[in-house]
């Protein structure tokens, strides 16, 4: 049989080729940076040729590189799943995702269903307690968050984009003196999630209106009971309009006929290794066909 390079050394090659950094790379494999560099340079000697261009401190595959990536990187992803196939020992996938509750049960909970009759073997541990992306590869496989940008070194697939609503109770367009300018919001509570700090100053701002003095800013890290608080009256809502209209909640009403586009928006975030792994490609793999085709 011919022989070949170490496992390890293929293993390090591809990291980097998709990462474009031996730091970034030596994280996901739990390496030094040294010693990921060592099985880089192996598999060089072992070709015979360099495999990338190096430039400061990123690290792109030159054409033979790219050759080599093209066609290796599929069966090392492959021989990875046999593995954890083999290792498992039974037929049951686990994925732990992070989400905010709002979300689970507007978007993601009323899918779930096509998600088990498609993949059966894959099931979810659900963790709704916030900072999700911070916990990555220490107790959640990936997350789903809300946010304006994602850190470049984590792989991040846009879900969606947003316009901010303000959403109040029924009751503040009856009586005397309906809620109906922009300019009565001076003196309310404002209700913000803790996940869209900015939505209140990009609504007021975009309108025209920087100046607007709300009594107090109230934060929440729960989008259902912000819904609940203002539809008991305890202050406006500055949320998305997905959030509106899935909520079917006829206490609830948009106020001011105004479109302003969100800076937040929705998205799936992983390690880039963590991607590789079948449960998180299977989930990511469904989420983007079944809930977000637009964003394939």
């Amino acid at each position: 049989m011919r022989r070949l390079p170490p496992l390890g050394a293929i293993e390090a090659f591809v990291q980097v080729a998709r990462l474009g950094s031996i730091k970034a790379a030596a994280e996901e494999l739990a390496l030094s940076a040294p010693a990921l560099s060592r099985r880089v340079q192996t598999l060089e000697r072992f070709v015979g040729k360099p495999l990338f261009a190096r430039r400061h401190q990123a690290m792109v595959p030159n054409d033979d590189g790219e050759t080599l990536m093209t066609q290796i990187a599929p069966l090392l992803d492959q021989l990875s799943d046999a593995v954890e196939a083999m290792s498992s020992g039974q037929e049951v996938l686990r994925l732990r995702l992070g989400v905010l509750p709002l979300y689970a049960s507007q978007k993601l909970f009323p899918r779930l269903g096509e998600l088990r009759t498609a993949h059966p073997e894959l099931h979810l541990d659900i963790d709704t307690a916030g900072h999700g992306i911070a916990r990555l590869g220490e107790g959640l496989d990936a997350v789903i968050a809300l946010g304006r940008e994602i850190d470049p070194a984590l792989y991040a697939k846009r879900l969606d984009t947003n316009r901010v609503y303000v959403i109040g109770a029924k009751t503040l367009l009856d009586g005397p003196n309906p809620i109906v300018r922009p300019e009565q919001m001076n003196g309310m509570t404002a209700l913000l999630h803790r996940e869209m700090p900015d939505a209140f100053t990009a609504w007021t701002s975009a309108v025209g209106l920087p100046n607007v003095k709300p009594k107090a800013i109230d934060f929440f890290d729960s989008g259902g009971l912000m819904l609940e608080a203002v539809a008991q009256g305890l202050g406006i809502a500055f949320m998305h309009a997905s959030h509106f209209e899935n909520a079917h909640d006829p206490r609830l009403v948009r106020l001011f006929d105004i479109e302003v586009e969100s800076p937040y928006s929705h998205w799936f975030v992983c390690r880039p290794r963590a991607l590789q792994q079948k449960p998180v490609k299977l989930f990511h793999d469904w989420l983007i066909r079944t809930l977000y085709p637009q964003a394939a």
